[in-house]
């Protein structure tokens, strides 16, 4: 069991990677508070593992303050945050974007990473360490056309999180990201397709993973594994691309 007696919330536990996550994690012992704006489905993923559900929009500070104080009342700590909640502007060219988009991209994506450390970092620091597993992208490291504000939200992730990793370290709290590549099966992917998820896209996209197949939410899930346990005690401020070679 590797995160035996571990606490940790997953943002944007309801679908997608965050449910396999919430799983994965469930599986090895964590106690997981399950977070989402999506009342339903997070209750639904909640139920399923035998975890706890709070409902929250991860870009708000005040539902980040209740997050954290309903998880430290229930299980008396927080041990790792997984920042996996996520949003996209459908892809189109970068002057078509809004601004109303654009404030929306960089408030899910990048402030509740600000906001997760504002709220969890107090705890990490009474309890003497802790762990944030920030969910960034390959889009992130490479960057393609028509997603342009929300790859810069993913690279501001990347370098938001290398940044913390460092002034996080002297506090025992560590800091790491993964970069997943596309998959079909996330509620974001019709928006990266610009609409439809048909199977020219699907090919499209297959077409530029060497390994020849789409990441899963399992794969995801691994990654966070070991992130958030004692295997990777001496790991902080690393970027894992779960990505079949694609960024390389």
């Amino acid at each position: 069991m590797r995160l035996k007696d571990k606490v940790a919330i997953v943002t944007g536990g309801g679908s997608g990677f965050g449910e396999g996550i919430a799983k994965r994690f469930a599986e090895e012992g964590a106690k997981v508070v399950v977070a989402d704006i999506d009342a339903k489905n997070g209750q639904r993923v909640a139920a399923a593992l035998g975890a706890a559900f709070v409902q929250a929009d991860v870009a708000r500070g005040a539902d980040w303050a209740k997050l954290v104080a309903d998880t430290t009342a229930k299980f008396g700590r927080v041990d790792v945050v997984v920042n996996n909640a996520g949003w996209t502007h459908r892809r189109k060219p970068y002057v078509e974007v809004t601004e109303a988009e654009f404030d929306k991209v960089y408030a899910i994506n990048v402030k509740s990473i600000y906001l997760s450390a504002i709220h969890a970092m107090p705890v990490f620091r009474k309890l003497g360490g802790g762990c944030f597993v920030n969910i960034a992208s390959t889009a992130g490291v490479r960057p393609r056309p028509g997603l342009t504000v929300y790859n810069s939200s993913k690279g501001a992730v990347i370098t938001m999180s290398r940044s913390m990793a460092a002034e996080f370290g002297p506090d025992k709290v560590r800091v790491n990201v993964v970069n997943p590549v596309f998959s079909p099966d996330t509620a974001l992917s019709a928006d990266f397709a610009g609409g439809a998820i048909t199977e020219e896209a699907k090919k499209a996209f297959l077409s530029t993973i060497p390994l020849g197949r789409f990441s899963t939410a399992l794969d995801i899930a691994n990654a966070c594994l070991y992130l958030a346990s004692e295997e990777s005690a001496m790991v902080s401020g690393a970027c894992i691309e779960v990505d079949g070679a694609r960024c390389v």
